[in-house]
């Protein structure tokens, strides 16, 4: 039995309805969770919509208090970290991380950058020692995968593409993976969202074959691949042309 941790960022409530715009990324969130409890039906799932209801920026005080160490904090202090204790204890149990979230100005929303500084954190999900030289920072969790599901109004952001330097969404939630202990990333995209074509409904249809196969593959076992799936302009033609 497995526990999966979903995380949604999307400002949007509501997932794709037919005929209705809605948030891809809870359309992609939805398919990958009704997969995933068809196939491992005895799994536990953990919710947290940080679109919806936005964790607490950091402040001052709360830095403070993170850096103090836990026998020597005030009542105040344990109160400002009390969130970020739920949030990290969320991370830890899970064996499997859900990130679904839309690309904002070329970024993660604010909300999900929240909940990253939230969650990693000095002593709780990470190590710091100058011992270690020019890398300080180690990891304290580990054996995780992370799936990253996005949407994103444009297209062209996977490696290679022609706004592969304009994407400061899936790069960043990578290098944050670390310090959550993912050993293991996924990422699938929609795009073409602002174009509303033939490019950006086969993208769509592309996005949500992609979650099958992955539930499937994941289902069996890790596959130790860091493998990101988004519907470049060669394969939309491809595929609007009915071929391979």
């Amino acid at each position: 039995m497995k526990k999966v941790l979903i995380v949604e960022a999307s400002a949007r409530a509501q997932g794709l309805v037919e005929g209705r715009s809605g948030s891809l990324s809870r359309f992609l969130s939805d398919r990958f969770s009704s997969r995933w409890r068809h196939l491992n039906n005895e799994d536990i799932f953990i919710y947290r919509d940080v679109g919806a209801m936005p964790p607490q920026f950091m402040s001052h005080k709360w830095i403070a208090a993170a850096f103090t160490s836990e026998e020597s904090r005030s009542a105040e202090q344990r109160a400002l970290l009390c969130l970020s204790d739920q949030l990290i204890a969320e991370v830890a149990q899970a064996d499997l991380i859900l990130i679904a979230t839309p690309m904002y100005n070329y970024g993660m929303p604010a909300s999900l950058k929240a909940w990253f500084d939230q969650v990693i954190r000095v002593n709780k999900t990470f190590s710091f020692d100058l011992a270690r030289g020019d890398f300080p920072l180690q990891p304290l969790l580990s054996g995780k995968t992370l799936v990253l599901l996005t949407s994103s109004g444009e297209f062209g952001f996977e490696p290679g593409g022609l706004r592969e330097s304009m994407n400061h969404l899936g790069p960043h939630v990578r290098t944050l993976s670390h310090y959550l202990g993912v050993e293991e990333f996924h990422e699938i995209g929609i795009e073409y969202q602002e174009f509303g074509d033939d490019r950006h409904r086969a993208s769509i249809d592309l996005a949500r074959q992609a979650v099958d196969e992955l539930v499937e593959q994941l289902s069996r076992g890790p596959v130790h691949l860091h493998a990101d799936v988004f519907f470049t302009p060669g394969e939309a033609s491809a595929a609007l042309a009915g071929k391979p």
